[in-house]
């Protein structure tokens, strides 16, 4: 049996604008993991998750051309993920095996309420990684990335890629979005292949030093789309508002530039400073395009943080989901949390998760 695991993320600042290409954000990768576990299998394969109502799925092979082909026709990151890694194999000249795949989750609450810990690119990240050993395809982390990016678009176009590079290359992550024009523009005629050994343009994933922070994380316990969230700001930042949204776009570059040299100089001040602007930005967007991005509940966590000592914001697309604080030594963290829960703000026991530590 093959086994692995890919870690769930979260975003510090950068959210909105890192899904317009050359655009950066700052995200980590968290200790709670998706895996994946392949056994072979003959004349079928099966995938197995929670994530499915129907808890399993049978898939072939069309006759014409190997193509992995599922009983029910329904957009999926597995089945798309297993796509691309098979078209590399096939490119390759290699022959095409059947296989059952088994999905279990950490990033959910148990009663399979998503956390927002980004379970659809952990998924992708995860099946990518999973087949490609299967089929002994070694993989860097920017290919298992471009690899999982292009199984996700061809889901949910919507997006920055951001989590997929959380997910993919761990720890903390300065991130910057490639030119999805020019990837469409590509796909069309270029072999999966050669699409993962060409340079993106505006692409640029780095690992960052750890700062001297503890991270806390708080869930609301509303669940939010970040697709819809997404859409929705850039319905409504269009025409009459492009001004305002190319003020936000310059500001948060500006901002993640100075948070990432913060983060390089383990400033804590400076770093606290970024957040706060990253926070006053996103709280700008959610003004000019009427999307609610800080919830009552994110507000509330956010107040809490700042009372006992910390550096807080909403994470991700916000409209619910978490929030996150960045704790100083000097900062009261079980206060801090004790108050959440009063709040009615679950407290997720989350640490910031690098390759080579132990997995699940």
């Amino acid at each position: 049996m093959i086994s692995q695991s890919a870690p769930g993320k979260l975003y510090i600042a950068g959210e909105y604008a890192v899904v317009e290409p050359g655009h950066r954000a700052v995200l980590v990768a968290v200790d709670r993991f998706i895996t994946v576990r392949i056994t072979p299998a003959e004349h079928a394969g099966r995938i197995s998750s929670a994530l499915y109502e129907t808890r399993s799925l049978a898939w072939y092979r069309r006759p014409e051309d190997g193509m992995v082909e599922v009983e029910e026709q329904f957009d999926d990151y597995v089945v798309s993920a297993i796509r691309l890694v098979e078209q590399l194999v096939r490119e390759a000249g290699g022959p095409l095996r059947f296989f059952d795949l088994d999905v279990s989750s950490e990033l959910d609450d148990g009663s399979g309420r998503k956390l927002g810990l980004g379970s659809s690119s952990a998924v992708t990240v995860a099946t990518v990684r999973a087949v490609a050993r299967f089929y002994d395809l070694p993989l860097d982390d920017l290919a298992v990335y471009k690899l999982a990016l292009l199984a996700s678009e061809a889901v949910q176009p919507i997006g920055s890629g951001g989590d997929i590079a959380a997910s993919a290359f761990t720890g903390w992550v300065s991130y910057t979005s490639p030119d999805r024009w020019w990837l469409h523009q590509l796909r069309a005629h270029t072999s999966v292949g050669e699409l993962v050994r060409m340079d993106w343009p505006y692409l640029s994933i780095r690992r960052l030093p750890s700062p001297d922070l503890n991270l806390r994380v708080g869930w609301t316990g509303a669940p939010a789309s970040t697709p819809r969230l997404v859409a929705g700001v850039q319905a409504h930042t269009r025409g009459s508002h492009d001004a305002a949204y190319a003020a936000f776009l310059r500001g948060s570059e500006s901002c993640l530039s100075a948070l990432i040299q913060a983060l390089e100089g383990d400033d804590a001040q400076e770093i606290g400073r970024q957040i706060e602007e990253n926070r006053r930005l996103l709280s700008d967007l959610s003004r000019t395009s009427g999307i609610v991005i800080e919830t009552p509940q994110l507000r509330r966590l956010v107040e809490i943080a700042r009372q006992c000592g910390a550096m807080a914001k909403s994470s991700g697309a916000g409209g619910g989901d978490c929030g996150i604080a960045l704790c100083l030594p000097e900062t009261d963290v079980a206060a801090m949390c004790a108050s959440w829960e009063s709040a009615g703000i679950q407290p997720l026991d989350l640490s910031v998760y690098s390759h080579g530590e132990a997995t699940p």
